[in-house]
């Protein structure tokens, strides 16, 4: 059911230029909003516009950005404003979309539907394995730095053979190798990174009249959030989808791109009012968040930026607190200073909760944090191990994509060990050898050593490999309710709790 909002309603709380945002009908929009401008609340309030005053069926709306997080606090909006109907929105990140329709219409451009999608680890594991192979020296070409040069040339939205072609140096001879290569092995696994879902979802409205016909017709209207830091695919891929009807709305600001090293373009903005020439652009320049003090000294810099459009934000916060600035000699003196400044804070009964630390890389916090444990001042670090990046997820989650997809390399290589299982690193090199040697994933080379097939497998890896083949095949025969009966069945099959349990 559609919450009753009125119009009146929706727009009730808006600055003039936030309530021409949420207003504006059919044909492109342009948002240049500045930091602390409400864009968030344009956007959500645009949707619910949408729906109740122009009567567009919420499944007919697209609304993309670049975070999970983002997606949620948009769709938790909505949800107040709209209520039930809410759940029809089609909201979510770029690649959750791309990944969506590749599995509904991928076979169209020749991708199963039942693709696995490789995180940073695996990105990594296979690049480390292509390289190996190439005979690299990693020291020289150093795994992550190529990745990145892959994922750069991927979003300029350029495959192995293009990249090859404009190659002028040694150094990108090697990366346009391993880039072909780690591609095939990709492929060989049945995997996507998350370069690919863009990539492939881009070729899908390409190559196939058909998907782009279904999907442009299908979102009437198409927004795009964090415009600033849309790619050059990304940017392609919101062209195209409004390619039928026109009907498209951009909010960024140019002012606060930081993504260029993800190849992120904030000509995009450009671009976009040169291919939507009638496209009414609207500047959201009251700031709600900090004072005239902060605004002052970010305008000072900001406008030192050569061919920004010209915008001041402003605020009804006057006053607040002077910025100051302390040049430290060096990395210690830094952290001492801070500390410094914490214990003045909390002498004038300041709540040191209030107070963030923040700096440009992890390296840096060793020189504050040391000086805090002299002061013994309590403090939280922010920014640990992510939980989908902890090995032992990592590892079940290898466990799982491996019940799914037997061709997916790097979930077996990752888990055929663990916990160990006597199968050790050269037994599983030299499964990886023969799988490539024989084009077959590294389960049917598995499947042929206890067979016998590969005599130079120890008795002791045979009978393990055997004992792992069994269980897991058993795994995906049976039948279970729920994910948590599997995993508990997984848990007992592979011992992995108990070995958790004793490494601690």
């Amino acid at each position: 059911m559609v919450a009753t909002s009125t119009g009146d309603g929706i727009l009730a709380g808006l600055n003039e230029p936030q309530q021409r945002a949420v207003a504006h009908g059919e044909g492109a929009l342009l948002v240049l909003a500045g930091p602390g401008s409400g864009k968030t609340r344009v956007i959500t309030r645009r949707i619910a516009h949408l729906v109740q005053e122009h009567g567009v069926y919420p499944y007919r709306i697209l609304a993309v950005t670049f975070t999970n997080k983002a997606a949620r606090e948009m769709r938790d909006r909505c949800t107040a404003l709209l209520g039930d109907g809410a759940r029809e929105l089609n909201l979510g990140t770029f690649h959750s979309m791309c990944a969506r329709w590749l599995r509904v219409d991928g076979e169209r451009i020749g991708i199963a539907n039942d693709f696995v999608i490789y995180d940073d680890g695996d990105q990594l594991s296979v690049l480390k394995r292509v390289l190996g192979e190439m005979q690299v020296d990693p020291r020289r070409f150093a795994p992550r730095a190529v990745l990145s040069e892959i994922s750069n040339a991927k979003n300029a939205m350029l495959v192995p053979a293009e990249y090859a072609r404009q190659v002028n140096s040694y150094p990108q001879e090697v990366v346009a190798r391993a880039y072909e290569a780690y591609d095939r092995a990709l492929d060989g696994s049945n995997a996507l990174d998350f370069d690919d879902l863009l990539m492939e979802g881009l070729r899908l409205f390409n190559e196939s009249p058909e998907a782009l016909e279904k999907y442009a017709g299908r979102y009437l209207h198409v927004l795009v959030d964090e415009f600033q830091d849309t790619n050059p695919v990304q940017y392609r891929l919101t062209q195209r989808l409004a390619s039928t009807h026109g009907n498209i709305c951009a909010v960024g600001d140019p002012d606060q791109s930081i993504y260029s090293w993800r190849a992120a373009d904030a000509r995009n903005v450009d671009y976009f009012k040169r291919d939507f020439p009638n496209c009414e652009v609207i500047l959201l320049e009251q700031n709600y968040r900090s004072t005239a003090a902060i605004l002052g000294a970010a305008d000072a810099l900001i406008g030192k930026n050569p061919g920004r459009t010209e915008r001041t934000l402003w605020t009804d916060r006057q006053g607040g607190e002077q910025i100051t600035t302390y040049e430290a000699y060096n990395d210690e003196e830094e952290g001492e200073f801070v500390a410094r400044q914490l214990n003045r804070l909390r002498a004038e009964g300041r709540s040191l909760g209030e107070v963030a630390v923040m700096y440009r890389t992890n390296a840096q916090s060793r020189a504050v944090e040391e000086a805090l444990v002299r002061h013994r001042i309590a403090y939280r670090l922010i920014g640990g191990v992510r939980f989908y990046q902890r090995r032992e997820i990592k590892d079940l989650l290898g466990y799982l994509r491996l019940l799914y997809n037997r061709q997916d390399e790097a979930s077996f290589a990752r888990i055929v060990n663990v916990p160990p299982r006597g199968i050790g690193a050269r037994t599983i090199e030299r499964l990886r050898a023969y799988a490539g040697a024989y084009g077959i994933s590294m389960w049917d080379a598995a499947e042929a050593a206890v067979r016998g097939d590969l005599g130079d497998v120890t008795g002791r890896s045979r009978a393990s490999l055997g004992e792992f083949l069994q269980g897991m095949e058993r795994l995906r025969t049976m039948e279970f309710a729920t994910l948590p009966n599997l995993l508990d069945a997984l848990l007992a099959f592979s011992g992995y709790q108990v070995y958790l349990e004793d490494s601690e």
